[in-house]
C-alpha cells in the first residue's frame, strides 16, 4: 500500500521555505550515510549560537535523540520519533507545554527536525503485516544526519573563534598586569620618563574596554596595550643597561686605584735594595780609607807560608 509523506504542520502553523529546504536536504541524503548521534549533537551544541537554537531547544532535542533506538544513524533506516508532549517534557527535564510548543518550533526553524504531523496532529507509527514500522508521525530527526558535516565544520569554526576570543583576553589581562607593575617599578627606582603620561596613556587605552565586545575590538585595544608596554619595557631595559655599564666603570676604577699600593710597596722595596746596596758599598769605602801600614817579611811569610814557596820558585824577591 502506498503511503504519502507529510511535509506540511498541522493546524494553523505554516509552512516556511526553511522547512522546505531541511526536506530537500533530507531527501538528498545518500542512504549508505552514517553518523553517530550523539558526536552530531555535541556539535550542534558548539555551534548553537551560529544555528539560531537555545539551551532549551537543545534540551528537547537531547530527548528527542534519546527516544530513537540506536545510536548510530544511517541514510536508509527510519529516522522518525513519535513521542508525547508529556514523554518529551519527562525526558527533558520538565518545562510547561507553551514552553516545550515554543521550543519545538525553534528547531523546525533551525532545520534540525521535520515535522512529520498525522492528519489529526497525533503522534504514533502504524505497523504492518510484519510487525515492522509502515508509516510513523511525528518528528523527523533525519536533518541532523543529513547536515552532519555542514554541522562540524560550523562548530570548528565556533571553537576556533572561542579559542582566539580567550587568548585576546588572556592578552589583555597579562598587558594590563604587566604594564601597571612595570610604572611602579619605575617611578620606584627613579627611571627617568614621563610616567605621568604613560599612566595617562594607559587609563585612556583601558577605558575603551566595553564589557561585552566582539574579538575584533579587543584584538585592536590589545595592540594599543603592547605598543605601550612595548615602551615602557624599553625605558626600563635602557636604565638597567646604563646602570650596569656604570656599575663596570667603577668596579674597573676600584681595581686600578687597588693595583696603586703594590706597586708603590715594590718600588719602596727597590729603594730599600738601593740603601742595602749603598751600605756595603760606603763600608768598602771605609775599608779602603784606612791608614796603609808596612809589615816586616817575617810577620808576613808566618802568616803565609806558602810565599816561601813562590819566592823560591820565582827566584827570590
Amino acid at each position: 500500500m502506498e503511503t504519502h509523506i507529510s511535509t506540511t504542520p498541522f493546524g494553523r502553523r505554516p509552512v516556511t521555505l526553511g522547512m522546505i529546504s531541511s526536506q530537500v536536504a533530507a531527501k538528498a541524503m545518500p542512504a549508505d550515510l552514517t553518523v553517530h548521534k550523539w558526536h552530531v549533537f555535541q556539535n550542534i551544541k558548539e555551534a548553537r549560537g551560529a544555528l539560531g537554537a537555545t539551551d532549551r531547544a537543545l534540551a528537547i532535542l537531547d530527548a528527542l535523540l534519546s527516544f530513537h533506538p540506536d545510536t548510530v544513524l544511517y541514510g536508509d533506516s527510519e529516522l522518525i520519533v513519535w513521542p508525547s508532549n508529556e514523554q518529551l517534557i519527562g525526558r527533558a527535564n520538565g518545562m510547561p507545554p507553551s514552553t516545550l510548543r515554543r521550543h519545538l518550533a525553534v528547531l523546525v526553524e533551525c532545520g534540525l527536525i521535520i515535522r512529520r504531523d498525522s492528519p489529526n496532529g497525533k503522534r504514533y507509527a502504524r505497523k504492518g503485516q510484519g510487525g515492522e514500522i509502515e508509516q510513523a508521525y511525528g518528528f523527523d530527526i533525519s536533518p541532523i544526519l543529513a547536515r552532519a558535516a555542514e554541522l562540524k565544520e560550523l562548530a570548528e569554526v565556533v571553537r576556533a573563534e572561542k579559542r582566539a576570543y580567550r587568548i585576546v583576553k588572556e592578552r589583555l589581562t597579562i598587558c594590563r598586569r604587566d604594564i601597571v607593575k612595570m610604572i611602579d617599578a619605575g617611578i620606584e627606582e627613579g627611571v627617568p620618563a614621563n610616567w605621568g603620561r604613560v599612566q595617562q596613556t594607559y587609563q585612556a587605552i583601558v577605558g575603551k574596554i566595553p564589557r561585552t565586545a566582539p574579538r575584533q575590538v579587543l584584538e585592536a585595544i590589545a595592540a594599543e596595550l603592547e605598543d605601550l608596554w612595548a615602551e615602557v619595557r624599553e625605558a626600563l631595559e635602557s636604565f638597567v643597561k646604563t646602570k650596569n655599564m656604570s656599575a663596570n666603570e667603577s668596579h674597573i676604577e676600584r681595581h686600578i686605584q687597588s693595583s696603586k699600593p703594590d706597586s708603590k710597596s715594590e718600588s719602596e722595596r727597590g729603594s730599600g735594595n738601593k740603601d742595602e746596596a749603598s751600605g756595603s758599598a760606603a763600608e768598602t769605602d771605609n775599608v779602603r780609607s784606612l791608614p796603609k801600614r808596612e809589615l816586616p817579611l817575617g810577620i808576613v811569610l808566618d802568616a803565609c807560608p806558602n810565599m816561601l814557596w813562590l819566592v823560591k820558585g820565582g827566584g827570590g824577591i
